[in-house]
């Protein structure tokens, strides 16, 4: 679980309900079901209608990754590539078939495969450059529909208010509950704005960031497994690659 980002969305939260407590206002008139329906629905609708299934599918099951990080260590992978770099110069490449099978990671099965089966590391550069950039295009194509998201809401929410102030009018003939009625017409903006600047656009940075942290993964391991097919000492190996943890 990642504290500092349930720590924000509660101080997002808190700030924004206790300043209505403090002037005075109730907790009550802030909880509407009508105008959440409208700007969550309506914003949802818009970004469905934008993004193809499975980029909007990734999306969904990234938003997770917020509130439960994935566990990135760099610096255990240089310790690993290291070790294979030290294996391959001791009894040659094909001592490192046994690991492909024990790996549970796609790209890494991938990389020792072209490694074993005695390529250049130009050419595994250049697979494992292409699966990487395919990776990185996809993930930061899920990671924008929640952007996507915070621009849509507050559209939504302008358009919740006038179909409230709509209502309003309809209710003229009776001046007492105007007061009420706009009140409750103007919830949906405060959902609307609410949600796009405290919510959608916050995931869609923090997604972003950890993205790019998988990816420089990945091209640790690429410069790895290319300089074990170079032949490079693993001293070396491990000097280029802890260049890469700032």
């Amino acid at each position: 679980m990642d504290k500092l980002s349930l720590a924000g969305l509660l101080l997002g939260l808190g700030g924004i309900l206790g300043g209505q407590l403090l002037e005075g206002g109730e907790l009550s008139i802030l909880f509407q079901g009508a105008a959440f329906l409208i700007v969550f629905g309506g914003t949802l609708g818009a970004v469905m209608l934008q993004s193809p299934l499975n980029v909007f599918l990734a999306g969904i099951k990234m938003g997770r990754w917020v509130f439960v990080t994935p566990k990135l260590s760099p610096q255990k992978l240089i310790y690993q590539i290291t070790a294979w770099s030290k294996q391959a110069r001791k009894d040659g490449i094909l001592i490192l078939e046994p690991h492909i099978a024990r790996s549970s990671d796609l790209f890494v099965k991938k990389g020792l495969q072209l490694l074993v089966d005695g390529n250049s590391a130009e050419k595994i550069r250049e697979v494992l450059e292409v699966d990487n950039h395919a990776y990185e295009q996809l993930r930061f194509q899920s990671a924008r529909i929640w952007e996507s998201a915070a621009g849509y809401a507050p559209t939504i929410g302008i358009l919740g208010a006038v179909l409230g102030l709509i209502h309003v009018m309809q209710s003229l003939s009776e001046p007492s509950k105007l007061g009420a009625g706009i009140a409750v017409a103007f919830i949906s903006t405060i959902y609307g704005v609410g949600l796009a600047n405290l919510v959608f656009l916050p995931m869609a940075n923090k997604l972003k960031m950890l993205i790019l942290q998988q990816v420089v993964m990945r091209e640790i391991l690429v410069d790895g497994l290319t300089a074990i097919a170079s032949g490079e000492s693993s001293r070396f190996i491990e000097s280029k690659l802890q260049g890469f943890i700032p």
